[in-house]
């Protein structure tokens, strides 16, 4: 089994800026992508960002410019370094991972608890 830990939300002024981490842990797995969502108050959950194992990358649209994903595979972290935030981006950020034990080729999602991310105006 896998387990993500997050780290890195807290608060922040809009304009300011913060870096999430998420690392991936557990025995023989090996990961296809990680990614980043969140869910603010009464909204539905949203993708923020996600990499692939390969390096590519892929960004919601309102991120774009001003969230950077990045992975150090080695280690099975995820960052996601946030700039220019604003108050709208106040949400619960939750990383998620793509994974499969290394005996099985079936993939499957696991989550982290997320981590709240609050933007002052």
């Amino acid at each position: 089994q896998v387990q993500l830990a997050e780290s890195g939300g807290g608060l922040v002024q809009a304009g300011g800026s913060l870096r999430l981490s998420c690392a991936a842990s557990g025995s023989r797995f090996s990961i296809r992508g990680m990614g980043w969502y969140r869910q603010a108050p009464g909204k539905q959950r949203e993708l923020v960002a996600r990499v692939l194992s390969g390096g590519s990358t892929n960004y919601a649209d309102s991120m774009k410019g001003r969230f950077t994903i990045s992975t150090v595979n080695a280690n099975n972290t995820v960052y996601l370094q946030m700039n220019s935030l604003k108050p709208e981006d106040t949400a619960v950020y939750y990383c998620n991972a793509r994974w499969r034990p290394l005996d099985n080729y079936m993939y499957r999602e696991v989550w982290g608890q997320g981590t709240l991310v609050t933007v002052s105006s």
